[in-house]
């Protein structure tokens, strides 16, 4: 039986809006973070999984977004969940770890045993109590969440080694030239306030460094060609992770279940859809049903928002998430998108494999199409913010900036 004392927090890092550039043209109008998957905005996964941890006391947001980006969002979702909800922006990046260090006074205020540290851009089921639990068993320092992925694949990662029984983190690298292991970091973990001391030290060793530095004019020369870090931008993995591999601090917990990082807005599709599948038994309540008799025909996975309008004789889904007070026409047929806010679909037109942005409008028998491959630049058709799809115009495999009017069908442009 636990200590009801015992509290534990969570801190997501959202990151800021010199890192989204891969998600333009998404990004431009909505922080990352905010961008809707499966009708959510991507960072209320991470945070309503942090409400399944026992004792949990808060959850921190850490970026460098402006203050009322987030003002609007974490009021409504502290209400929500009854958890306080708080977002801290930084002054400069300081790096994975730096960020928590920076802000440890204000998480170390409940004087938590535990802190979940995640990565916004994550998509995952993240099963964090029974981190917590295999965390409390190993005894280190922290625990990463790690999976198993092709060995084709292991590279764009952080890769890793661990102990098959104790499961202990023996080895770790980031992004390597060669093969070391098809097991990788989730960018998911759980510390014991000892993380604090640890990043401490990280910059201590740093700023002892450029001391002696200054002293010695032959090691000045010979550093000159490495750049330097400053002392308070300290880096989770390679900072931290690396160098206590191997010394019984850091331990594993592999996860089974789905796992991806949304870094382009043809990611988020395929996330859209992942969080879709996983509302069957965590909030079936959010997903539509409908036979085509009052309600549209919905096949699988969709999500419509309350406010939507969407005619009887539509057919929607599989993985369609469709935004606040867009109105979908009669016989218009929807597959694998994300519909943003305020959009028109209108009768005969059809959606596949695309996001359609914000105050977009789509004429009769229009059709936006792509062939879906989510990891190539324009295998997932975008329309940006208030684009204009002329009736009968077809566009495919095409990214389109906001504010455009079609009239002429498109095939694999980027329309600026």
């Amino acid at each position: 039986m636990e200590s009801s004392e015992e509290k534990v927090v969570a801190v997501i890092m959202v990151g800021g809006p010199t890192k989204g550039t891969r998600f333009r043209p998404l990004s431009f109008n909505t922080p990352k973070p905010l961008f809707p998957l499966a009708g959510q905005p991507m960072v209320h996964h991470p945070i309503s999984a942090c409400k399944r941890i026992p004792n949990l006391a808060q959850i921190f947001l850490i970026g460098f977004y402006e203050d009322r980006e987030f003002a609007l969002y974490v009021s409504s979702i502290s209400n929500e969940l009854r958890v306080p909800v708080r977002y801290l922006k930084e002054d400069k990046p300081h790096g994975s770890a730096g960020g928590l260090y920076y802000f440890r006074d204000l998480i170390m205020e409940d004087n938590p045993s535990h802190i979940f540290l995640l990565n916004c851009d994550v998509c995952c089921n993240f099963p964090l109590p029974d981190m917590l639990d295999a965390h409390k068993r190993y005894g280190g320092m922290g625990t990463l969440l790690v999976i198993k992925v092709s060995a084709e694949s292991a590279n764009q990662f952080g890769e890793l080694v661990a102990d098959t029984s104790t499961k202990e983190l023996l080895h770790y690298t980031e992004k390597p030239e060669t093969f070391v292991s098809d097991l990788i970091n989730c960018g998911v973990y759980i510390f014991t306030p000892d993380i604090f001391r640890a990043i401490e030290g990280v910059s201590t060793h740093r700023k002892e460094r450029a001391n002696l530095r200054r002293l010695s004019s032959f090691e000045a020369l010979q550093s000159s060609t490495r750049t330097t870090l400053p002392s308070d931008f300290v880096r989770l993995d390679q900072d931290i992770l690396s160098p206590l591999s191997g010394k019984k601090q850091l331990y594993t917990f592999e996860t089974i279940n789905f796992w991806e990082q949304i870094k382009t807005p043809g990611m988020s599709l395929k996330c859209s859809a992942l969080y879709l599948a996983q509302f069957r038994s965590t909030s079936p309540h959010l997903l539509a049903n409908g036979d085509g008799t009052e309600s549209p025909v919905i096949i699988g996975d969709v999500y419509v928002h309350p406010s939507a309008k969407v005619h009887p004789t539509a057919k929607i889904g599989p993985n369609v998430s469709i935004s606040a007070n867009v109105r979908v026409g009669s016989g218009a047929r929807l597959i694998s998108c994300i519909v943003l806010d305020d959009v028109e679909i209108k009768e005969n037109a059809v959606v596949l494999n695309s996001i359609v942005g914000w105050k977009s409008s789509l004429g009769k028998w229009a059709r936006i199409q792509a062939d879906g491959d989510y990891n190539s630049k324009l295998g997932v058709t975008i329309l940006g913010e208030a684009v204009t799809v002329e009736d009968e115009v077809v566009v495919t495999n095409s990214i389109i900036l906001p504010n455009k009017t079609l009239n002429v069908s498109v095939q694999d442009e980027i329309i600026l």
